[in-house]
């Protein structure tokens, strides 16, 4: 055995299965839906406890407000969980992000909110996977890579509170921090067989407000402004313009009333998917042509609201090292890490656009997320926390300088 392979199976050797289990137990049994800001506060102070064994300065910082539109027009500003952000040796020369959230997508009153094996090697519960598991597997790659001495790497770890809904509150924070990184992993989920995700597109999410002029809709309907059916134009326009490089999707329209009245008010929600800058672009200029045409047509008032907040993230020739470097670390596990271009977005999709390479599904194989069949296979966190610890070796170690 090399020297290098004698390093190796130590830092694996090190690893604690039964603690990264009951930790992902522990945070899977508190509910930590985006908008259960209770839950958020409970989890938060569990996970900042569990990562102050790592060296460097912790804290629970807040993140910026962001708008939500509500099914009366009225624009109000959202409230937002903290945010965990560890620094460690910034002075290091190799320097790394690691992100994760502590949100999950089921609010509090969701009915799923108990852990079940389903056998032996089979977890079943809120968050397993998405991503309780992968904030375990996270934290102890990065305290057996710490017990092994790593003076030359440096690294930020955020976890925010607000992923599932878009990461409008942590956006900045997660910019701030990916500035001047060699590399960044993140830890959704891979999928059951450990496949990773390559390329991602983007999405962004508006809410059009359409504001008209009610009016009898038997006795003078021609006084008034039809809010609907300007909508309604509206989402079709956006519609007809998809292509196979953009997905546009008209998701619901709020508003509307009694029968024998002329709808004033409608609120067109619509989810763009772009596969590239390019069609950002297109949409963005889609968007302002296809109101302003509506606005005019039916003498209605528009408001758009909303932003692409998720650019694509492709795979450039730094990512492909990065992607080449996990793989590396991955046979030495006897495992064949392998990728595919996925149509989902994450962090790693922001990170990537600060130009930082990422690898955005370091976490537990599992599968079912966003759904109460969720499940984390117990047997990938030993084996997930191993890849990451070796891959953040090899990274402090100078790989990709």
């Amino acid at each position: 055995m090399t020297e290098s392979n004698k390093t190796d199976r130590a830092l694996i050797d090190r690893l604690d299965a039964t603690a990264m289990l009951a930790r992902t137990c522990a945070w899977s049994e508190i509910n930590s839906g985006t908008r259960n800001l209770s839950g958020l506060a409970t989890i938060a102070g569990l996970l900042a406890d569990a990562f102050s064994v790592l060296p460097g300065s912790l804290s629970l910082v807040d993140g910026d407000e962001a708008e939500n539109v509500g099914i009366d027009g009225g624009v109000t500003r959202l409230a937002h969980g903290q945010h965990l952000r560890l620094t460690v040796r910034p002075e290091a020369p190799v320097q790394m992000l690691l992100t994760g959230h502590m949100d999950t997508v089921y609010p509090a009153g969701h009915a799923f909110q108990s852990l079940t094996w389903r056998d032996a090697n089979t977890l079943n519960g809120p968050g397993v996977a998405d991503m309780k598991g992968g904030l375990s597997v996270m934290l102890e790659a990065l305290r057996v890579v710490e017990d092994a001495g790593t003076p030359s790497l440096g690294y930020e770890v955020i976890i925010n509170s607000d992923e599932e809904t878009g990461s409008f509150s942590s956006a900045r924070l997660i910019a701030d921090a990916a500035r001047g990184k060699h590399a960044a992993l993140t830890y959704e989920p891979a999928l059951p067989d450990g496949t990773l995700a390559g390329a991602r597109g983007g999405t962004g999410n508006f809410s059009i407000l359409v504001r008209g002029c009610a009016a009898h809709a038997g006795r003078n309907p021609e006084d008034g402004r039809n809010a609907i059916v300007a909508a309604s134009e509206i989402a079709l326009r956006l519609h007809e313009a998809r292509s196979p490089r953009l997905s546009v999707n008209p998701a619901r329209v709020d508003g509307g009333g009694p029968n024998n009245v002329v709808p004033d008010l409608a609120v067109l929600r619509v989810n763009f998917r772009p596969g590239d800058a390019g069609e950002i672009e297109r949409a963005r200029r889609l968007i302002a042509d296809v109101t302003a045409a509506a606005a005019t047509r039916h003498d209605v008032h528009v408001e758009v609201h909303g932003s692409f907040n998720r650019p694509p993230k492709p795979i450039d020739h730094a990512a492909a090292r990065l992607f080449a470097l996990v793989k590396d670390a991955g046979l030495t596990l006897d495992l064949n890490v392998a990728w595919r271009d996925t149509g989902g977005v994450c962090d790693g999709n922001n990170i990537a656009a600060a130009g930082v390479p990422v690898v955005d599904t370091m976490g537990v194989r599992g599968g079912a997320i966003h759904s109460s069949d969720e499940f984390l296979l117990v047997d990938s966190l030993t084996e997930r926390a191993a890849l990451s610890a070796l891959t953040i070796k090899r990274i402090a170690e100078g790989a990709l300088l």
